[in-house]
């Protein structure tokens, strides 16, 4: 399911070819352009190599490699730019050549197509300016290596209009960005906080306060970041720095200009030298300073409404792959400690004033609040969003309580006609916050375990039960309660990147908002066991065919599905289906004498012999206990209504977390996989 969607790439060089590949990689047909032949045969050859590493390291296939080259046209013809969606010029920072190119773009292309810069140095409005559409025009800030680093800076200048600012988000989406929404205003977001955290840096060498190995040290620990700031710069340019910073002073004030020893170090042409001792004693002084600079400047540019706190540690978390964004650094270190470190960067600078937001949430004492589910209503959908891409949607209190209030909102508004449910970035829900589970236990208050739980199933309820059509947008990965989500749903569509499973025997506990009871009321009982046994995922087309997913479309049929899934009327899921007969060895493998084999490690009947020699080592891997109450409460939610069979899991909670095995699953996260004694 390729997209219909063209998208111009002006400019070949390792930005924009990046960025050509990620397209054509996410199935958007690209035409790449630069000025010479030559120049586009590099690209296309640059593509072609990171391309093959990937197949080399089996991240992609040769077919997927095959399939992505050929979606890539390369050009020097500017006319055959004339029918493409969306034209993103990528080529050097220089504002003379960019209007020339926007100004013979708006002559060829037709009125449909948008207009985008990847500029990082000047206004956007200001280049829309050389365009007869302006409100056809937008910023599309993309991040070094646009191929691999997700996120994306959408930028509408004043005259952008709101169609083409939804455009562009769609376009992000569809090719796996993570776009965050920022004003036109220098540096953007992300760079805005980013080059005072570097200035800063050399400012304390250039003082004497400390050297380059010790300023090295005292970010990583401060920032939780595996590159120092003079290493970053050495890898990433130090002109580039150099150049920002000046901009910057320019626009902003002497505050974000380039220290004199930046500018020394530049003209000498060599990097930053990393080598020597680190001296512990002096990060206290350099962590201030720094996080000063950094988090000052981030409160800055919220308050001038440049963009949000959330989109703001959206774009460190994704975009320059923190931790913590400045925003959740601030509430780490307490709002106290922020307001003081920040004061005293504005008192030595008068050019930078006191930023407004740290101000008053320090008069309110308390941390600050995130908004971690969005909601927008278009055309009478209400479209909740999970906004948690570095997290990968993954549900916790917060999140369950704003998904709450967001649906509680959605469902008594007039004007919405239907509820859709998603996810940002590349998952729809990854399951629950381990976190939230694994600190509950070891502090003997799995009831709080309990509880969370309890709220997700009272709400996954309504959903289950709206008035409204609700419908879960599976458009990536959905596993363990973020499979239970979209199962709660009346109605599922997916694109071919969805994708479903429940991994919780292998983290030794069960799935408990309700997945299983809801999975074995669609597919009958044996292959939902098959499924929660294993932790076996189900792709996107074997749920359709399953009769699980609803629709399966490209992603550019999202809304035209959901509309129609509205139109339809009511949806039964539960309705009796025919199971395919390709799914009918796995539901063997999970039926009668075979289910009480494979879970006693003995030999299978009727099974492929394959087959059943996977099973029994996938099953090899998970928690006894946690297969025995799969098993168990399968069995017995048959014989009960969705509320008891809800109630079932509920009661059986307690005992599951209170296992060895749990603890022993639920840490083992990023390690070696567990070692389970059914205990």
């Amino acid at each position: 399911m390729g997209s219909s969607l063209t998208i111009g790439v002006v400019g070949a060089g390792n930005m924009g070819s990046g960025i050509a590949q990620k397209l054509a990689q996410e199935g958007l047909n690209v035409i790449m352009l630069d000025m010479e032949e030559a120049y586009v045969a590099r690209g296309v050859s640059t593509i072609r190599s990171l391309l093959a590493q990937g197949v080399e390291r089996k991240v992609l296939t040769p077919e997927k490699m095959e399939q992505t080259l050929g979606r890539i046209k390369g050009t020097t013809d500017l006319n055959t730019l004339a029918d493409a969606d969306l034209v993103i010029e990528v080529v050097f920072e220089n504002k003379g050549v960019k209007k020339g190119l926007f100004a013979n773009l708006d002559k060829i292309c037709g009125p449909k197509t948008i207009l985008a810069t990847n500029t990082s140095s000047f206004y956007v409005g200001e280049l829309a300016q050389a365009t007869g559409r302006p409100d056809r025009f937008v910023g599309m800030h993309y991040f070094f290596h646009p191929a691999k680093n997700r996120l994306l800076e959408v930028i509408p200048h004043k005259g952008t209009s709101q169609e083409t600012i939804d455009r562009a988000m769609d376009v992000a989406r569809l090719h796996g960005k993570t776009a965050i929404l920022v004003q036109d205003a220098p540096g953007f977001a992300v760079n805005r906080f980013f080059v005072p955290l570097l200035t800063e840096s050399v400012k304390v060498v250039e003082e004497g306060l400390a050297d380059i190995p010790t300023v090295e040290q005292a970010a990583k620990k401060a920032f939780k970041i595996g590159m120092g700031p003079f290493e970053l710069m050495n890898v990433t340019g130090i002109p580039i720095a150099v150049h920002s910073a000046t901009t910057f002073s320019q626009e902003l004030g002497p505050f974000y200009g380039p220290p004199k020893l930046l500018e020394k170090q530049m003209n000498a042409g060599t990097p930053w030298q990393l080598d020597g001792e680190a001296d512990p004693s002096k990060f206290p002084v350099i962590e201030d300073r720094l996080y000063g600079a950094c988090l000052g400047a981030a409160a800055a540019l919220v308050s001038e409404g440049v963009a949000s706190m959330e989109d703001t540690d959206l774009g460190a978390k994704v975009g320059l792959r923190w931790q913590k964004g400045p925003f959740e650094i601030m509430n780490r270190i307490g709002i106290d400690k922020a307001y003081a470190v920040v004061k005293a960067i504005a008192d030595k600078n008068p050019d930078f004033a006191m930023p407004e937001i740290l101000t008053l949430q320090r008069e309110l004492g308390k941390p600050f609040e995130f908004k971690v589910v969005n909601q927008t209503v278009k055309g009478g959908i209400a479209f909740i969003t999970i906004n948690r891409p570095e997290a990968m949607n993954a549900l916790n209190e917060v999140t369950v309580s704003q998904l709450d209030a967001a649906f509680r909102a959605a469902e008594s508004d007039p004007e919405v006609k239907a509820i859709a449910f998603q996810g940002a970035g590349k998952a729809f829900v990854a399951g629950a916050d381990i976190r939230f589970f694994v600190k509950n236990i070891k502090n003997d208050q799995i009831e709080n375990n309990v509880a969370f739980t309890r709220k997700g199933h009272d709400l996954f309820l309504r959903i289950e039960n709206c008035q409204k059509p609700t419908i879960a947008v599976l458009d990536g990965l959905s596993l363990g309660g973020g499979s239970e989500m979209a199962l709660a749903c009346q109605a599922i569509v997916a694109t071919p990147a969805g994708l479903m499973g429940f991994p919780e025997t292998g983290i030794g506990i069960y799935p408990g908002l309700g997945g299983m009871l809801r999975l074995a009321r669609q597919v009958g009982p044996e292959l939902a066991k098959y499924y929660v046994f294993t932790g076996k995922t189900i792709s996107a087309q074997d749920a359709f065919d399953l009769g699980v997913v609803t629709q399966l479309v490209s992603p550019e049929e999202v809304v035209p599905a959901i509309n129609a899934i509205c139109q339809a009327g009511k949806i039964d899921k539960y309705r009796k289906r025919e199971i395919p007969e390709r799914f009918a060895d796995l539901a063997r493998i999970c039926t009668g004498d075979n289910r009480v084999a494979l879970l006693e490690k003995k030999p299978l009947e009727g099974v492929p012999s394959a087959l059943a020699a996977a099973t029994q080592k996938a099953i090899s891997r998970k928690a006894p206990l946690a297969l025995k109450a799969v098993n168990d409460l399968i069995d017995a939610e048959q014989k009960n209504s969705i509320p008891e069979g809800i109630q079932l899991e509920l009661d059986g909670l307690t005992a599951i977390f209170s296992t060895q095995d749990a603890l022993t699953g639920l840490t083992s996260l990023g390690g070696p996989p567990p070692r389970f004694e059914g205990k």
